[in-house]
Formats: structure tokens, sequence, C-alpha cells
């Protein structure tokens, strides 16, 4: 099954179109149950960008103007609310982004797939570095997840149990790697070292 091309495709569309289907809100209240509800740890929040949003949503008929709130010489405040174009297009986007694994290119890749130009000591010792950052903040997540199972029910916490899960999984990948590296085990290995020690390509690298 392909993903459907949306008309929005910024995850804080879809973060506004949710949070919406708890009741109308401004704006500013969006973001500040966004921020309450912990969602700022899965979705970039900026206040500009939100109106910005807000106002493409109702460009396509996501989301309508329910009232404009006047209170005192304070000025008026524009409370949006979902419609059912904007329910509907939350819930299809939110099952394609379930059902469908997406290519996406974080930066550890990146560094991973070059990082044949440092020597293979360099890359063990800072793959090192990073494995005691990963370690502490699986310690610290398990910590927070915890404490927040005491208030919360777990369905509404999946998404950091999630981002624990996958640091942990990439700190065992990285244990994994450098065991193979310092042992010899990886295969080309000694040409990679043979590489930092002459300066010359070997064919294997061409």
């Amino acid at each position: 099954m392909a993903m459907k091309r949306r008309k929005l495709g910024n995850p804080l569309a879809l973060a506004v179109l949710v949070t919406l289907w708890q009741k109308p809100m401004h704006p500013y209240e969006i973001a500040q149950t966004l921020r309450s509800q912990g969602k700022d740890a899965t979705t970039k929040i900026k206040y500009g960008s939100l109106y910005t949003v807000v106002q493409n949503l109702q460009k396509h008929g996501f989301v309508e103007v329910a009232e404009v709130e006047r209170a005192g010489n304070r000025p008026e405040r524009t409370v949006y609310g979902l419609t059912d174009a904007g329910r509907e297009e939350a819930a299809d986007w939110l099952s394609d982004l379930l059902a469908v694994p997406v290519k996406e290119f974080p930066i550890f890749e990146t560094a991973l797939s070059f990082l044949a130009v440092l020597p293979p000591d360099d890359v063990v010792r800072l793959l090192r570095e990073r494995l005691q950052s990963l370690e502490v903040e699986v310690v610290s997540g398990r910590a927070a997840l915890e404490k927040l199972y005491e208030t919360l029910p777990r369905l509404f916490l999946v998404e950091a149990e999630y981002q624990v899960h996958m640091v942990e999984a990439q700190a065992e990948w990285i244990r994994g790697f450098l065991q193979e590296i310092e042992s010899g085990s990886l295969p080309g290995v000694d040409v990679w070292r043979r590489f930092h020690e002459t300066g010359e390509l070997p064919p294997e690298f061409t």
C-alpha cells in the first residue's frame, strides 16, 4: 500500500488536527496543550509555524472558526474547531503513518555511511562516546517513563516507550559493531586500517 499524497505534509498539521479533536482551541492553546501532553518530544512546535499551519488547515477546509473570543481590552482570539473533513483527514493520515513504512534519513545513518574516512581507532573512540550518552539516555528515559506511568495511562505514553526502545536498539547495535572492529572480525577492517596507515586508496574502496 502506497502512502497517499497529502495536501499538507507537515507533521505539525497532524498534531494540530488531533489536538483539536479534543475541543476547539485558539492556536496558543493548541501549542500549550501539545507541550503539556508531552507532544513536543515528538513534534517540532514553533508558534510562528503553528499559526501558518492553522491557516493552511482552514484554507483546505480541515478546520473552521468556531468563535472569536473577546475579553476586555485584550486582542481578539480566534478559536478553531475541527471539521468533518479534518477528522477524516487526521484518521486517514494517521492510518497511513502507522501502516506504511517510509524511508527516513537520520543523520547518524549518514555518518555511518562515511565512517571509513576516519581511522578505525578514532571510530571506536567516537562510538564509545556515543554509547555512553545513549546509556545515560536509556536510564533517564526509563526513569521518566516509570514516573509518568503513575499518572498517565500507558496508551498515551507509547511514543515515549518507542523512543526508549529505539535508543536501546541503537546502543545494542553499537556494542556489537565495536566488538567486531576491536576483535578484527569485521570484514574489511584490515583493509580499512591499511588505508589509514599508507594513505593509498585500496581497490576495494573504489
